[in-house]
């Protein structure tokens, strides 16, 4: 099991029939449904994709001054320099940028800083090397909302700056020419979850006018739309529309360096989503920044030479991979720190080596917040100080908790869900304290839990059909807010569990009644599955299309599995005669000799039970649990007569049993003496009725 909780959706039964009654297949009601789309109506808006973007980019506070100001720049011949961020998000809002100011005729300059050398953000150096290259006019795309000081050092040398950001505004603005950003507490701008990306079309937008919105907009839908997937933003309102457009025009694309890309990374001629974005495409783009060389990005969307382009791709998919083997390292080193630190400090993981890459450690935080179910802070030192990247978990607020920390900071930035900051590495001790305080109030001193949000049980798997799944694309583009679709199969048999991938991930064959399911598990090893042919279970998942020499079937991507809570009928009917006997219910003779277990069958329960126990108390999945101490307890009727055992474990003195739900607490009680088990009611009961 990867996730220790798994939130199931129940949609009503009448939300899910009133919207097929209105011609919604069963699996997109199922969604729908679950998740409060219960009207027609209100479906059929949710799954309306605009076509433009409807609110003025006017709107924006200041949006009119950074008109002004860039459109003299262009008509004075101005050099304008162009500064983002080194991820997917700020490298294609640089793109789209300059393309439209080159497009106007203006002189221009690009910036993107590397990683390691200059960090994040705006940097004295970058503005000084700037302005001795002839710029005046400073652009930020994706970046510079906290950047008080380097633009209060432009503006010293007589640049003037433009900020344009989406991320999270500390009190004091910039000193710039004009500030957009829709996080701007006095920006009347509805839509508040734009990526940086989105901010910069917006700019463009604007400085194109209202005649040829339409126009640019197709043409920069596409970049814009890579950016926003990328940086996992809201999937709602202007989202979904710039990344609805930016796919279906995905292939028409007038950049070479996105058909190239597409080449290389084998979707060439394939349907796009915004999966394939999020899963395919960005982590190429993003690990030129994460490497180091986030100007090879740039260069290969800004290249209109197609054998540039080519050679580009590759050199970024190489680089790609140099990354995912440098990314294990790392998380490996990771868990080794963490699995040796005390739970005190487990409630946010604040992480700190020498040897880290600094462009990595970010992706790592991401794993390892999903793995342990708390926000992590992974930091890379070098010379006495601390560059971090950080991830949060179940909504924990990451920019409003570096706010709280900011004395023990030498500078942060970013959003809620993900941001970066800089630290002297002697304050890295009373970070990790004050942050591990910081979560633990913010959780109510629970202790995490790795939770799956699964949109609903599917009741009916001869539902689950390749036809089904693709209605399920009306629901695209996914992303915050609009997760894909996450399904469960309770109750299932694995049939067969084989190794593949040189054994690095799993096929599967899943039976549910007369239903057959493939299913794959990527990244998960038999060892860490836990599951072997014949196993009743529980199956999260993905449904997704599967192409084999020119075949396609359906397949169920697994998102985690598994023993089942779910009892089979011959189990519930055992549980059900042990509650009777328990409840004083009338019970017939052969009921009660199916319920007498032999001496052994008690002793070996109570052996298995007392050896789990012995080191204090534990908690089970109820049924999993009963089937594992079944195999123990051996003989006939073992699961019947093991789950009568406990009964009386507990009614004895000899356990405590306490159940939650799914869950089951059990704890020793220390005795003294012996424990007669045949003056147990229960038991007695039983006699009586066999001697009638």
């Amino acid at each position: 099991m990867k996730y220790r909780k798994w939130n199931i959706g129940a949609p009503e039964d009448r939300d899910v029939a009133t919207l097929r009654e209105a011609g919604y297949p069963y699996l997109l009601a199922l969604v729908l449904a679950a998740r409060g789309i219960a009207f027609p109506e209100r479906a059929a808006e949710f799954l309306d994709r605009d076509r433009k973007l409807t609110l003025s980019p006017m709107l924006m506070r200041d949006m009119d001054k950074a008109v002004a100001r860039i459109q003299r720049a262009i008509s004075d011949g101005e050099i304008i320099a162009v500064f983002g961020d080194y991820d997917v998000d700020g490298i294609t809002s640089t793109v789209l940028l300059l393309d439209y100011l080159k497009s106007c005729g203006a002189q221009c300059l690009r910036y993107i800083p590397r990683r390691i050398e200059d960090g994040y953000g705006l940097s004295k150096p970058a503005i000084q090397g700037l302005w001795d290259q002839g710029a005046t006019l400073l652009i930020t795309v994706d970046c510079g909302i906290t950047g008080n000081e380097e633009v209060d050092f432009a503006n010293s040398l007589g640049m003037d700056v433009v900020v344009t950001d989406h991320h999270e505004c500390k009190e004091d603005l910039p000193n710039a020419a004009a500030v957009v950003d829709p996080h701007r507490p006095d920006c009347p701008y509805p839509f508040k979850f734009l990526a940086g990306c989105g901010v910069a079309l917006k700019l463009v937008l604007a400085l194109g006018g209202e005649n040829r919105e339409d126009a640019l907009f197709a043409r920069y839908c596409t970049l814009a739309a890579i950016g926003t997937v990328a940086d996992v933003m809201r999937m709602e309102g202007e989202n979904r529309a710039i990344v609805s457009c930016g796919l279906e025009a995905l292939p028409h694309t007038d950049f070479v360096g996105i058909h190239a890309l597409l080449r290389e990374a084998g979707l060439m001629g394939k349907p796009v989503t915004s999966i394939q974005i999020g899963f395919v495409l960005s982590p190429r783009i993003n690990a030129a920044g994460r490497m180091g060389a986030a100007d090879l990005a740039a260069d290969l969307l800004e290249t209109g030479d197609p054998a540039r382009a080519e050679e580009l791709a590759r050199e970024l998919c190489e680089l790609n991979r140099e990354r995912q083997a440098v990314e294990q390292a790392i998380c490996a080193d990771a868990v080794d720190q963490i699995e040796s630190r005390p739970q005190e400090e487990r409630s946010a993981l604040v992480l700190s080596s020498e040897d880290w890459h600094q462009g990595v450690v970010g992706i790592v935080a991401s794993r390892l917040s999903e793995k342990y179910s708390c926000p992590s802070f992974m930091i890379h030192l070098k010379d006495g100080t601390g560059r971090g990247s950080c991830r949060s978990y179940g909504g924990f607020n990451l920019f409003a908790a570096l706010e709280s920390c900011a004395d023990l900071l030498d500078g942060f930035g970013g959003h809620e869900l993900a941001a970066g900051f800089t630290i002297p590495e002697e304050n890295i001790p009373a970070f990790r304290v004050r942050m591990n305080r910081c979560v633990r109030s913010a959780t109510g001193g629970e202790p995490p839990v790795s939770s799956l949000e699964v949109d609903a049980a599917v009741t009916s798997p001869g539902e689950l059909t390749l036809e089904q799944a693709e209605q399920l694309e009306q629901l695209e583009p996914y992303g915050a807010g609009n997760p894909r679709p996450v399904f469960a199969l309770l109750g299932a048999t694995a049939e067969s569990v084989q190794p593949v991938g040189q054994g690095k991930h799993l096929k599967l064959r899943l039976a549910r009644g007369v239903s057959r399911f493939d299913a794959i598990f990527f990244s998960v090893t038999a060892e860490e599955c836990g599951i072997v042919p014949g196993s009743r279970v529980d199956a999260a998942f993905y449904l997704q299309a599967n192409t084999f020499r020119g075949v396609t079937t359906l397949q169920l991507q697994l998102v985690d599995i598994r023993p089942s809570l779910l009892p089979s009928r011959n189990e519930a009917e055992s549980l059900d005669l042990v509650r009777r006997l328990v409840e004083g219910e009338s019970i017939s003779a052969q009921e009660a000799v199916r319920l007498r277990a032999s001496r052994n069958q008690y002793a070996a329960c109570w052996v298995a039970l007392e050896r789990q126990l012995r080191q204090g108390k534990a908690e089970k999945d109820y049924l999993p649990y009963l089937r594992t101490l079944a195999g123990y307890t051996g003989g006939s009727e073992s699961f019947l007569r093991t789950a009568l055992a406990l009964e009386v474990f507990q009614e004895r003195g000899l356990v405590s049993l306490a159940r939650q739900g799914d869950r089951l607490t059990l704890r020793l009680i220390p005795i003294q003496g012996k424990v007669d088990l045949t003056a147990c009611p229960y038991l007695a009961r039983l006699q009586d009725k066999e001697a009638t």
